[in-house]
């Protein structure tokens, strides 16, 4: 039918006035755009077993599983503080210096400020989802397709690249205010506002929410990792029909 239609459309552009060339050029160029996407779309069917729907549906959904399970795993209790992997440590002066606020009788504070740091993130992580999942609907098909048969976290990591600086934008303000109500500035300003540490942290400049926000993210997107290279290597983390059928080859 497709072939019939097309030599149908060619005989009308012979008998055509010179007038509508214009046209007629732009009419072809969609018959080619047409016909050159069908023979794409087939030419991946039949070389795999799969539709290019097939593609951006078992990806997306990877992604999707996998950002579901990552958010979980992180806003659970626990899920930074007491995941090694993710885990949230004092930044950086703070570490070099930890000792010291120790030895000043500041152990109670300083653990404090580490723990709340871990338990902003783990709230927060629970309102990333809505924003993650939106951002793996606004991936191209083009992305998905480059990525569709790489190993590892090839997808988490391009998605990481893409995504991360839109993503840390709008997380930014919810770890805010999730760091305002479990206490992580009044923490840290208990602490910084002791005389004996002042010395110690002068020409420092932290930024709480920047901090804690980049530690967040990279958490997720660890956590997203593992879930991927489950679904890419493990079959029995494939729980539907589309990623048994799309990462089963």
């Amino acid at each position: 039918m497709q072939h019939i239609m097309i030599l149908m459309l060619f005989s009308l552009i012979a008998l055509a006035s010179p007038v509508y060339g214009g046209f007629w050029d732009s009419a072809l160029e969609t018959v080619k755009d047409v016909t050159g996407s069908e023979e794409a779309g087939k030419a991946v069917g039949q070389q795999n077993g799969l539709t290019d729907q097939d593609i951006l549906t078992g990806l997306r959904e990877a992604l999707n599983l996998g950002v579901q399970r990552s958010v979980e795993r992180a806003s659970g209790p626990g899920g930074f503080m007491e995941n090694p992997v993710i885990h949230i440590p004092l930044p950086g002066h703070f570490q070099n210096i930890a000792g010291t606020l120790r030895g000043l009788g500041l152990g109670s504070q300083t653990d404090a400020f580490e723990r709340t740091m871990n338990l902003a993130a783990e709230k927060a992580s629970g309102e990333a989802l809505p924003i993650l999942v939106q951002a793996v609907k606004d991936l191209s098909f083009e992305d998905v397709r480059r990525l569709w048969k790489s190993g590892g976290t090839s997808a988490t990591d391009y998605f990481r690249d893409k995504t991360w600086q839109p993503l840390s934008e709008r997380f930014r303000p919810i770890v805010h205010d999730t760091s305002q109500k479990v206490g992580v500035t009044q923490t840290y300003q208990s602490l910084v506002d002791y005389p004996a540490v002042k010395p110690l942290i002068a020409g420092t400049d932290l930024d709480l929410d920047h901090y804690i926000t980049n530690k967040t993210l990279d958490g997720l997107f660890t956590l997203l990792g593992e879930e991927e290279e489950k679904i890419r290597t493990n079959p029995a983390a494939r729980t539907t029909d589309i990623l048994k059928k799309v990462f089963g080859l």
